[in-house]
């Protein structure tokens, strides 16, 4: 089974940060280890917006330390392209344009504008397992998490 962490940055990557993001992560991915040894692992940016790290736990499961070495890889990330990746207070939803993201305070007055309502699609994490992207990331507001958070 493939452990997954999705993490998602605060604004929409250009198609030149993600060309080189990409590159980066498939880097990252190749090398890295658990106390030495190679993981079986993945890494992938998806809508520009969200790094998504898979480690097939069926050879080898992720520990603290390399875990702690892809949160060392993301600060990097988040440095060298200006952007925030672990800020759980910023919200992805599908809107008319595609994929946005919003602040909470932003999402709250999309919510009372209405511009946001229980059918909107948002996106859900704090999946951990690679099964879960089809049917359970992305969700609407109203069997999300984030409904309990604005209710």
């Amino acid at each position: 089974m493939k452990r997954i962490w999705i993490y998602q940055a605060d604004r929409i990557l250009s198609v030149e940060e993600g060309e080189q993001i990409s590159v980066e992560l498939a880097a990252f991915a190749e090398q890295w280890k658990v106390h030495g040894k190679p993981l079986s692992a993945s890494a992938e940016l998806r809508d520009h917006l969200f790094i998504i790290l898979k480690v097939d736990e069926d050879v080898a499961a992720a520990s603290g330390c390399s875990v702690d070495s892809s949160v060392r890889f993301l600060k990097g990330i988040e440095e060298k392209y200006g952007v925030q990746l672990f800020d759980r207070m910023q919200f992805a939803y599908k809107s008319t344009n595609g994929v946005a993201v919003v602040n909470r305070s932003g999402f709250e007055r999309l919510l009372a504008a209405g511009e946001i309502d229980d059918n909107t699609l948002v996106f859900d994490n704090t999946i951990t397992y690679e099964h879960q992207l089809d049917n359970a990331w992305v969700v609407p507001f109203k069997e999300s998490w984030h409904k309990r958070l604005f209710a």
